[in-house]
């Protein structure tokens, strides 16, 4: 019985040391980087994002470029999104953003499951959401955590990690250019 309770706490303590280990950024991790990000002056009219799927072993599998508008009224914004793909097909995505203060924010679009949940500090963004995702006939329910980066006025950096069971998947990187600054 003892021995039993040992390992079972070893087997906790072992669980716990690794989970904690590998945990990735926080969102206030970058508080003080420059410039700061706002998602409603950024997010704000046209913008354009070319971007790549890389699977799991780092191949990249598809390539798309997407046209965005971006609105706001007060604290909700729209984000419509237009996907092309490499191999010609079309996709369309509308966010609807909601500013809830804090540096926290929420996401609703027709194929995230819930409510995506965002976080801006300093030049960052984080968004964890799950996303209906149709693969060969089916649909799959997959994790995301996306960061995004400000590099300036005209330019951000996007990279998302996508997971289903906490098995990684691939990964999706963009960089969105405002065409107005």
């Amino acid at each position: 019985m003892k021995k039993r309770l040992l390992l079972a706490l070893a087997c906790a303590s072992l669980t716990v040391a690794l989970t904690t280990g590998c945990a990735g950024p926080a969102p206030a991790d970058y508080a003080a980087e420059k410039p700061v990000l706002d998602l409603k002056t950024y997010f704000n009219g046209e913008l354009t994002a070319h971007g790549i799927f890389t699977d799991r072993s780092g191949k990249v599998v598809r390539r798309f470029t997407v046209a965005m508008t971006g609105t706001w009224n007060g604290a909700q914004g729209t984000l419509d999104e237009r996907f092309t793909y490499s191999d010609g097909k079309t996709e369309r995505r509308v966010w609807r953003l909601t500013d809830i203060g804090g540096g926290r924010w929420e996401g609703r679009a027709d194929d995230v499951v819930g409510v995506a949940q965002g976080m801006v500090s300093g030049n960052a963004l984080n968004w964890r959401y799950t996303l209906a995702l149709p693969v060969d006939g089916r649909v799959w329910e997959v994790q995301f955590d996306d960061w995004m980066y400000l590099m300036d006025e005209r330019v951000m950096l996007n990279k998302a990690e996508m997971s289903k069971f906490g098995v990684h998947l691939g990964e999706v990187t963009l960089s969105f250019q405002r065409k107005n600054p």
